[in-house]
């Protein structure tokens, strides 16, 4: 498996190969895309990408952890977390690329 990372950087090179839009408006473009995908999730709101996956945000409630080191109990706040949800075609895609 690659260990190579596909970066802002990166999007925003396609971008500009791809769309034939200059450096800066393609740096804008996907800066401006992340931008609206994050306030949509800071809101609670759920984000869906055709053929690509679902982004949610899960509440978790307070709870009781254990330190694995020590055995010692520790209490877990609530919190909100991020959780992705591929689509069957973007699994199917990754499974052909093995």
């Amino acid at each position: 498996m690659s260990s190579k990372t596909l970066t802002r950087l990166d999007l925003t090179e396609a971008v500009y190969r791809e769309v034939g839009l200059s450096r800066n408006e393609s740096a804008q473009l996907v800066e401006s895309v992340l931008d609206m995908i994050s306030d949509a999730l800071v809101r609670g709101e759920s984000v869906k990408i055709s053929s690509f996956g679902t982004f949610t945000v899960r509440s978790k409630n307070r709870r009781i952890g254990r330190n694995p080191k020590t055995g010692e109990e520790v209490p877990i706040e609530p919190r909100r977390v991020l959780v992705f949800r591929a689509s069957h075609i973007l699994k199917d895609k990754v499974n052909q690329g093995v």
